[in-house]
This record gives C-alpha cells, structure tokens and sequence, in this order.
C-alpha cells in the first residue's frame, strides 16, 4: 500500500512511538516537530514492502547519542545532509527507500523530512520495532556478513560542537565512530547508514512497524495508558513515587537507575532503554519486553525525564506483543549492555526474555 502521511498521522506515530521507545527513542516534542515540518514543506510518502522492488537499495535514517545531553541539537538540515554524505558514497549515489532503525517518539518520524524533501518514500519497516540502545541491534544483522561494508554518514551539533563525516568498515567499528561523533556533538547526531536491498531489510527487519506504532498511538490517544495496557497484553507493575534517580552518559549511552518508593521497591534498570524491570525482588521484565514509564498525567516518560519526587506508573508488555527483528535474540549483542548494569539479562536462544523459565 502507498499513502501520503497526513497531519492525523502525526501525533498518532509520534505517542505510539514514545510509548515503544521503551524509555528510549527520542522526546515527544521535538518529534512532533520535525513531523509537523515534514507535512509543512513536502508530502511524505509511506509505502509498504510490498510496493518495492526487493533489488531496489533502502538506508537506514537514524538518531544516535545519549538522549539525556543537555546540549543535543540535531536539525532536520543535520539529517538530510547526513543523507546526502552517504550517498556520495553510492554507485549511481541514490537509494530508493529509506527506512528508520526503530520505533521511538522522534525515530519512528525519522525519514518523513527525508522524504518530504527528496520524494523517496519512507518504507514502514523498522530495523527494530522497538528503541534499542545500540547500532548493531539495529543492524538487522548484518554485522554477521564478514564481506558487509558498514557506511555511516553523520551530522549534527549547535555551531561551537558541529561535526559531519562519513566512517567505512566493520560494523562495530563504524559504530564505535558515530557514537563518539555524537560525544563530540554534545550529544546527538543524525545519521544515514548501512544501504541494502529492500529484499533484505524485508527478511531481516521489523516490516509493519511504522504502521503499528500508529495504531498503538491511537489507541493511547483514545483510551490512554488502560488501553494500551490490553492492546499489548502487558501490566501496570507499579504506581508510585520516584525515591531515587540516577543517570550517567558514559561512552553516548544515557547509563542509570530508577527506583520508587513504593512498597515492592519497584527498580528499573536502563542503557537509555529500560534494561530491566524489578518488583518485590523479582524480575518482571527484561529486555527486549517493553518497560515504559508514564507521568501522572499518563503521558509517556522517557528514561531521560524522569525526576525524583515524580509520580509516574510503569508498564510491562512480552517482547511476544512487539515487532522485533532477529538482533534482540542475538545474546552477545546484550553483553556490553549487561557489563554496563553489572547484570545479566539476555535472552537464552529462541525464548523471550520475559517468559517463564
């Protein structure tokens, strides 16, 4: 199916995605923003798989840094001149499709400026239908392809912290690159990575995942945190007040702690992503299941907002009720993040993290 996002669209992706970010993915705001400015100066289109030839090259459009930075500016001129670097590097230099590298209050709009402004079609296909915290969970696992050449174009920063380049090689090392690009930015960079066929992003991605991160915000925007609550079988494990809070940027990685006051001592764990859930001493629900925190408004709060002395209740959906694509089973993909938290919470081979033993 081929369709033109509307302004209907908007708010629907925007909260449906804050709510998969899963404490990651970007900030309601700003996300709002560059999907209204999208609509204001273009027509972006969303496509399914389906209406792409599979040999047809897509690149992923992505936001990468600690969301927690203070000084973090990336502007839609940052993206598309992310883009354009990439595709300097491109036989023929021009990709087909773009697709985002997952679901978050600003990535799941990631490429709607994009295409607003080039008429390349944003795919509704994530790299992950959930935020995740690092760049080879979002590499639909091409990180395995020993012959794969990682391309990484990036941009972004105010004027003082501005850097742009473009990094070739081995995905981790690419990676490493562009995370500490977005250091060096003081805090975010937008980034155009990793072209490959739409067959492949198909087989290997989260295909569907813009369009079901538009419907879960529609269930939000009608029902509010109850409704969502059901639509992904999930559970409000805790309601209560913020006692401590902590959040350290270590390496471009928001790296902290939450824990309420509540009488179960509800603990959550993050790498920007809530990592871990705890309830009464129990694990409750560890990546990739969805932990999310809202305020006591019900909005959604990203692991980077939350504040001591807040009000806000935590839900916790099976990775079984999300779009995921094969890298959040990959368990050596979850070691620097455990190494991070000093606990071990990746998932065995071929069973979700959060099922039963």
């Amino acid at each position: 199916m081929k369709r033109t996002l509307t302004p209907d669209d908007i708010e629907a992706a925007v909260y449906g995605g804050a709510i998969l970010g899963g404490g990651g993915g970007g900030f309601i705001e700003p996300g709002l923003r560059t999907a209204r400015l999208a609509l204001q100066v273009g027509s972006p289109q969303l496509w399914s798989v389906d209406e792409f030839d599979e040999d047809v090259l897509s690149a992923t459009v992505a936001l990468v840094g600690a969301p927690a930075a203070p000084n973090a500016l990336v502007q839609p001129a940052h993206l598309i001149r992310a883009l354009d670097l990439l595709q300097s590097q491109l036989p023929g230099g021009r990709v087909a499709a773009i697709n985002t590298n997952e679901n978050g209050a600003e990535t799941t709009v990631n490429g709607w400026f994009h295409s607003a402004l080039t008429g390349v079609p944003v795919i509704d296909l994530a790299c992950n239908g959930r935020a995740h915290p690092s760049s080879v969970m979002g590499s639909m696992g091409l990180h395995l392809d020993p012959d794969y050449t990682s391309i990484q174009a990036y941009a972004g920063g105010h004027p003082e912290f501005y850097v742009e380049g473009v990094t070739k090689g081995r995905m981790e090392a690419t990676s490493s690159v562009v995370r500490r690009a977005s250091v060096e930015a003081d805090g975010w960079v937008g980034v155009a990575r990793n072209p490959v066929t739409v067959g492949y992003a198909a087989s290997n991605g989260a295909a569907g995942a813009i369009s079901f991160a538009i419907e879960l915000g529609r269930v939000f925007l009608d029902g509010g945190v109850q409704a969502v609550t059901e639509r992904l079988g999930g559970r409000i494990i805790a309601s209560g007040t913020v006692g401590s809070y902590s959040c350290e940027p270590v390496e471009g990685l928001d790296i902290g702690k939450v824990v309420l006051t509540d009488a179960a001592v509800t603990t959550l764990l993050f790498v920007n992503e809530y990592m871990v859930a705890e309830h009464n001493g129990e694990r409750v629900g560890a990546f990739p299941d969805l932990i999310m925190t809202f305020d006591e408004n019900g909005v959604p709060l990203p692991s980077a907002r939350v504040q001591p002395g807040q009000t806000i209740s935590v839900l916790v959906a099976p990775a079984s009720s999300l779009i995921l694509a094969s890298t959040m089973f990959m368990a050596d993909l979850y070691e620097p993040l455990e190494k991070a938290l000093g606990v071990q919470f990746a998932p065995r081979s071929g069973v979700l993290a959060g099922a039963p033993a």
